[in-house]
Formats: structure tokens, sequence, C-alpha cells
């Protein structure tokens, strides 16, 4: 039998109606861990999995329908064992790709299924505005993997002020590093795409960026104002 939410201690009652959130703090916290635990296979691992299992039980938590549920599972499963190989194999080209192509499809999925949380009545709770910003950090989750993969098929797509050798491949927290810059417009230019398949993928995250800003902007005006005319 399901324990009503109302029964749970408050702390779990708390996670329980605010999975966006532990999802945003959950992301913005491995942000802060990963220099520290990132010299380390198991460090690598430790980050690569927790960070799965918690978009999975967020996706979990604001699920609209079974397919939204099935095909998180789908992509999520295999990126979780795939999250494990690359930190145990960083340096192996297939195993970074093979990454890519389940991380990819994954975290952009989650972030559609996160804005379809936002979007799916006529008021803003809570949650849904820490919705709004976990939605956003996935998007530059997935970008990250998918830069991750451009520089095994194109050598040499992206150089750094760390690594100015475009024979270098860049670790993957320079790229999540980039990936973030470039979603929010602050374009800090200390890391750049070279090749031009690289620089395509960091135009499509720019417009990706203005565009969900944009979106966001527009439905919580739409929002008010709709609530403001029925007042």
């Amino acid at each position: 039998m399901t324990t009503p939410i109302s029964r749970l201690p408050a702390p779990v009652r708390a996670v329980a109606r605010h999975p966006s959130a532990v999802l945003l703090v959950a992301q913005l916290v491995l942000v802060l861990a990963y220099p520290g635990l990132d010299g380390s296979t198991f460090g690598r691992a430790v980050v690569g999995v927790v960070q799965m299992l918690v978009v999975l039980a967020a996706v979990w938590a604001v699920r609209r329908t079974e397919v939204l549920t099935w095909v998180a599972l789908l992509l999520g499963a295999p990126a979780v064992v795939l999250a494990v190989a690359e930190a145990v194999e960083p340096d192996l080209g297939w195993v970074v790709v093979a990454s890519a192509a389940f991380h990819v499809p994954f975290y952009f999925f989650v972030s559609y299924a996160l804005i379809r949380y936002l979007f799916h009545d006529e008021k803003v709770t809570r949650d849904e505005l820490f919705a709004t910003g976990a939605a956003f950090t996935v998007v530059a989750w997935g970008f990250a993997y998918l830069y991750a993969a451009a520089q095994v098929i194109w050598p040499g797509s992206f150089v750094g002020w760390s690594s100015p050798d475009a024979s270098t491949d860049l670790p993957w927290f320079e790229l999540l590093y980039l990936s973030f810059t470039t979603l929010t417009s602050v374009g800090l230019s200390d890391i750049y795409p070279v090749v031009a398949q690289a620089r395509s993928l960091v135009m499509l995250e720019q417009v990706a960026g203005v565009f969900y800003v944009a979106l966001v902007v527009a439905r919580l005006v739409g929002l008010t104002r709709s609530g403001a005319a029925r007042d």
C-alpha cells in the first residue's frame, strides 16, 4: 500500500513535492564537486552514476504519461552503464561516442519532460519554478556530451587556454564549462570551437539558450496576465 505524502517525515515530503529542486541542486553540487572527484576513476564513476540516477528520479516525479517514463528508462539505463565505462576508460574514443549517443538524447528528453511539466496547466507551482532552472542545466549537460563526441569524430574541434594544442582533446569538465558559457550567452572565449562542425553545434546551443529564455519569460508573462484578467 502506498504511503500518503502527508504521513511522510517533513524532509521526505519536501523532496517528494519538489523533485525539480532536488535535480537542480544536485546538478549544481556536482558542478562544484567534480574538480575534486575527477582525479580518480572512482570519483568520475560516482559523478556520472549519481547524476544519471538523480535525473531519472526527477523524470519519474514529473512524468505525465507512461511513455515519458519508458523512454527515459530506455535511454537512461544504458547511459548509466556507459557513464561508468567512460569513467574507467575516458580516453577510449568509441566509449565516449557510445556514451554521448545515449546521454545526449536522454538529457534533451529530460529537458522536454521538464518543460512539458512547466506548461501542463495554467498555474505555476514552486516546483515548476525550480523546473525552469533544472531544464536549463540539463540542456547544458546534453551539449557537453555532444561536444565530447564531436572532438572524437572531428579531432581538434576545440581549443582552450589550458589546451592550446588542437591535437589534444579537452577534458569533459571543460566542455561542460563551454556548454554553460554558450547556453547562457556569456561567451568568455577561453574555450572555443575551431572546426566547422563544432562551430555549428555551438551555434545550435546559442540558439537553444536564447529560445529557452524567451520561451520561459513568455510563459511566465502570459500566466501573470491571465491571472490578472481572472482577478
